[in-house]
């Protein structure tokens, strides 16, 4: 798709980006990263607006890797613990169910001792 190098998410010509780099492994779209502190918010914690990228990515980007294009209709994040900058993460995204044109996915944010610091849910819409 024309622009998806410069995508602030995944993107790797974005110099401010993120970088995410997703694989699938079994069902699941996974990517694993440490964020410096420039995505802080508070002292050693990752921004709320950092976290709800990672977790549309994982989402979204699951069904783009499948073919599909998808826009995310609602989006919903639950911050369970803080997630720490300077720490492994592990991102990982899946899809729960079908209706129509419409697929519901989850997606997690957890430290490499498997804590999950944040969770998202979202409806996304295909679109063609």
């Amino acid at each position: 798709m024309p622009g998806e190098n410069y995508c602030f998410a995944c993107g790797p010509e974005n110099p401010i980006g993120l970088h995410l780099d997703f694989h699938f492994e079994e069902d699941k779209y996974v990517a694993e990263k440490t964020l410096p502190h420039e995505y802080q918010s508070y002292e050693g914690v990752v921004h709320g607006g950092i976290i709800t990228t990672m977790l549309d990515e994982a989402m979204g980007g699951y069904l783009y890797s499948g073919g599909e294009r998808a826009v995310t209709a609602r989006l919903d994040v639950r911050y369970r613990k803080t997630t720490p900058v300077g720490e492994h993460l592990v991102i990982t995204g899946w899809e729960e169910s079908r209706r129509g044109s419409f697929v519901n996915m989850k997606a997690t944010i957890a430290l490499a001792d498997g804590t999950v610091t944040a969770e998202g849910t979202a409806k996304m819409a295909l679109v063609d």
